[in-house]
Formats: structure tokens, C-alpha cells, sequence
């Protein structure tokens, strides 16, 4: 071989695999479809407790919106692509089981509040035990703790008569929901953690032969174990440090008469640090990111480092005083006192392009709203009534019981115009990009006068707004007031 040749990796063949994937959620069902998109000699299989959850998957409108979902879904569904609650049946005949279920922060006991309960993790492992007649390559792909597969593969063996092997890998997702299916299909690295032992590598091996048919060799990573668990949880943690980093600056600007979209600009044209998540903004939400944080801060407290620890709680501090120092500002420009006023809320999802209202900053700030008896209409264009009622019960604790005229103080609207109709002021939330192409000038019309617009998102035209008469306020700058005049 010349010093300008390399060695071909030869990768196992996996045509006739099966795969199954415990958990339809919102990983395990774009992931398994998009391998099965990609795998067509590969049987994929999810499977779930829930039976209308798998019903949706088979149905014509899915559980989950992400753009492009749909297509893919449909374009293999019935031919590679399955969805049953058969769930033993699926792992007794897979070759590769996919652990895609939920891992909730804990919401009592050691680790209240931050540690992940991974009580479904451990579930699956002693059913997978308990069923499997053959050897099994084992991955999670849920975000867990550190040295949780060192955990499944003890409970593997334990519960096993030894005859059948399981090798445990770690596969992290690195999805953003609204791009979920972008980033399947042209993923910035795939990531596979395992045993570094002659066993393990084969495991690994056939996992990367898996994501080879779509993804080039050269993005897919492969790590130990414990690398590849505590990569998820610190990417996360860098992604939320900047969103909050770039709001605390907000704040200065507004101080300081700034404007913390130039400071932006200017700080992410230097190519060391980038432009990326340097949008200043209410807050940030999803599953994911403030869950991650909390996790990597008791695990810094479980391993006795409690100054790592209060570095990073600090990145949620700084996310939850936004929120609040939002919804201040608003009371304050509306004279200190929103008691029976009309708030119109465009936005409930905690970001565009999905309909996910998991940890959304709107729910905080309507919260805050309703504590000061504030009348609030919200408008979203994918969230549903049932979502945003179980996120104000499961986050908040905000029932009908705590507060017994919520269903009259708080009303999911279907029309934007008409959300907006004789309110007072209205609140960006979410920064679907619709919101920037309404008629302001037929909202202004129709609304209470002063009219007010708070932009959470910093999306809109401001001077445009200023001119048809709204009192603007936005994040990290100051801007006129007809008040002023």
C-alpha cells in the first residue's frame, strides 16, 4: 500500500435486519421513518403502551407535526415501516432494539428537580431481559445520565440465563424540533458510544452500517459509552448558555441604549464564536434544553463538583428571570396594572414549525399574566387546546381547581384578528413566521387604545408598527414612544 493510500472500511451487511424502537414519541418516530426511508432491505418497527398514539402513527394525521414527517411517514409506512403495541412480539424478533422513552426530571426525592428519573429506561431493560430468545445490540437513544447503559447492561445480565448476548450502545439524538427531519437526513454528526471490546466494536459496527446508507462515514462518531451519554447533555447545555448569555446582554442593552441584535451581529461575525443561537428572545423552552442543564448540574453535584454545578444552574437562572423580567416590562408600560385587560398571546409553542408547548416561555409568561387577573386570548397555528391545558396542569400546576375561572381568563382563539380584537396589547411568543405577514394595520383598528405590541422574538418591523401608532417594546433595545412626543 503507497503512504497515499488508506484502508477500506468494510462494514458489515444488515440487509434483513430488524430493528425495533421502544417509545413513539418524538425521537423514536421520525428516527425509526427515516431509517426505514433510507434502509428499504431493513424491517423497523415502533412500537408503544399507548394505543391511540400508535393508532395516530397509522392514521393520516400523526401525533406529531414536523415538516416533511408526514411524506416520509406515508412513503414507507405498511412496506418497512410498522406501528403496534405488539411490543414483545417486536423485540423477540428484532436484531437491534432502539430505547426511545421518556426521562422525565424527578419530581421528588434525591434529585428533585433536576436528576432524570429513567425509571421507563430500567423498564424496558428487565421486559427486554425477560422476553429476548436471542442475542440483542441494545440502543439508547433517549438523553440519559451518565453510565446509564453501564446500568441497563447490569440488569441485562442479571435477568438473563446467560445464553443470550447484549451489547449496549449509546446513539444521543441531536434533534431541533421544526428541523427534525432536516436533521435525520443531513445530520452535522451521528453519534455511537459502546464497549471498547472485540464484542462491542462488532455492535458498533453494525449500527454504523446502519446510518452509512444515508449519512457519510466521516459524520458518524464513535466514542466509549460514557462519552458519547455525556455529549448530548453538553451540547444542550452550550446551546441554552448562549441563548441565555445573549439575553443577559439584552438586558444591558436596553440599559445602556444598545441594540443587542448589532451587538449580536457583531459579535457572531467573529468566525470564533459564529452566529448561531444569538438571537436574544423571551426564553427558551422545549424538553429538552432546561432538562439537560438540571441533569448535568446533579451530576456534577453527585460527582462533589458544586461550583461546575452552580455555573451551569446558572444558564436556567438567567432563562427564568427572562420570562419574568418580560412579562414585568409589560405591566409596566401599561400603566402598573393589567387587572381585567385583554392580552393577546401569538404564539404558544416553544418555537416555530412544531407544535410542541413543552417548558414554552408563553406558558410562564401567561402565568405571570394571570397572577396580575389579566384577561388572555392565545393564537397558535399548530398548537392544540388539549396540549396547551396539560402544559399549564403539568408544568405550572395551573387547573381549574387552583384557579376557577381559568377556562374564562385564559381562551385558545383559531383566528388571529380575532384574538387580537379589543385587546390591549399583544405579546410575540412564538416567532412563527406567518406573524410577520398579518395586516397590523386592521389589528390596530380593532384593538384598545393605547394599543401595545411586546415582540418576545424581536420578528417584526417595529418602525413599521411604531408608524401605524402601536407603543412598541421589544428584547435588548429601546425604542420610541408616541408617549415621548
Amino acid at each position: 500500500m503507497s503512504a497515499n493510500e488508506t484502508k477500506t472500511e468494510v462494514l458489515p451487511n444488515v440487509d434483513g435486519f430488524k430493528i425495533c424502537c421502544i417509545g413513539a414519541g418524538y425521537v423514536g418516530g421520525p428516527t425509526m421513518a427515516v431509517i426505514a426511508k433510507h434502509c428499504p432491505n431493513i424491517r423497523v418497527t415502533v412500537v408503544d403502551l399507548s394505543q391511540p398514539r400508535i393508532d395516530a402513527w397509522n392514521s393520516s394525521k400523526l401525533p406529531i407535526y414536523e415538516p416533511g414527517l408526514q411524506d416520509i411517514v406515508e412513503s414507507v409506512r405498511g412496506k418497512n415501516l410498522f406501528f403496534t403495541t405488539n411490543i414483545d412480539e417486536e423485540i423477540v424478533a428484532a436484531d437491534m432494539i432502539f430505547i426511545s422513552v421518556n426521562t422525565p426530571t424527578k419530581t421528588k426525592g434525591i434529585g428533585k428537580g433536576c436528576a432524570s428519573n429513567v425509571k421507563n429506561i430500567e423498564a424496558c431493560a428487565r421486559n427486554i431481559a425477560k422476553v429476548a430468545k436471542s442475542s440483542k445490540i441494545i440502543v439508547e437513544k433517549s438523553t440519559v445520565p451518565v453510565q446509564t447503559a453501564s446500568a441497563i447492561s447490569k440488569i441485562l445480565r442479571a435477568n438473563s440465563d446467560g445464553s443470550v448476548d447484549f451489547q449496549v450502545l449509546s446513539n444521543p439524538e441531536f434533534l431541533a424540533e421544526g428541523t427534525a427531519v432536516r436533521d435525520l437526513l443531513a445530520p452535522s454528526r451521528v453519534l455511537i458510544g459502546g464497549p471498547q471490546n472485540e464484542a462491542g466494536f462488532e455492535a458498533i459496527n453494525k449500527l454504523v452500517a446502519v446510518y452509512a446508507n444515508w449519512v457519510p462515514r466521516q459524520q458518524i462518531l464513535t466514542t466509549n459509552v460514557w462519552s458519547s451519554e455525556l455529549s448530548k447533555l453538553v451540547a444542550n447545555a452550550y446551546l441554552a448558555q448562549r441563548i441565555s448569555s445573549i439575553n443577559s446582554i439584552s438586558m444591558l442593552c436596553e440599559a445602556s441604549k444598545a441594540d443587542v441584535e448589532e451587538v449580536a451581529r457583531a459579535v457572531g461575525a467573529d468566525v470564533r464564536i459564529g452566529p448561531h443561537f444569538l438571537r436574544a428572545s423571551v426564553g427558551f423552552g422545549g424538553s429538552c434544553f432546561q432538562k439537560d442543564i438540571l441533569n448535568l448540574v446533579y451530576l456534577c453535584e453527585s460527582f462533589g463538583l458544586p461550583e461546575v454545578a452552580e455555573y451551569w444552574r446558572q444558564v436556567v437562572t438567567m432563562n427564568e428571570w427572562q420570562k419574568e423580567r418580560f412579562t414585568r416590562r409589560m405591566i409596566s408600560a401599561m400603566f402598573n396594572t393589567i387587572t381585567s385587560k385583554k392580552i393577546c398571546l401569538y404564539g404558544f409553542a416553544f418555537k416555530k414549525d412544531t407544535g410542541d408547548t413543552r417548558e414554552t416561555a408563553a406558558a410562564y409568561v401567561a402565568k405571570y399574566l394571570l397572577d396580575e387577573d389579566a384577561m388572555i386570548t392565545i393564537y397558535d397555528p399548530k398548537v392544540e387546546e388539549e396540549d396547551m391545558w396539560m402544559e399549564f396542569k403539568y408544568t405550572l400546576g395551573i387547573t381549574e381547581a387552583t384557579h376557577p375561572n381559568l377556562k374564562k381568563s385564559i381562551v385558545l382563539v383559531h383566528d388571529p384578528y380575532e384574538a387580537a380584537k379589543d385587546a390591549h396589547a399583544i405579546a410575540i411568543m412564538t416567532e412563527w413566521d406567518e406573524f410577520k405577514d398579518y395586516d397590523y394595520e386592521k389589528i390596530f383598528a380593532n384593538m384598545t387604545k393605547p394599543a401595545f405590541m411586546f415582540d418576545g422574538r424581536n420578528i417584526l418591523d417595529h418602525q413599521k408598527l411604531y408608524d401605524i401608532g402601536f407603543e412598541v417594546q421589544c428584547i435588548g433595545k429601546q425604542l420610541p414612544s408616541h408617549f415621548d412626543e
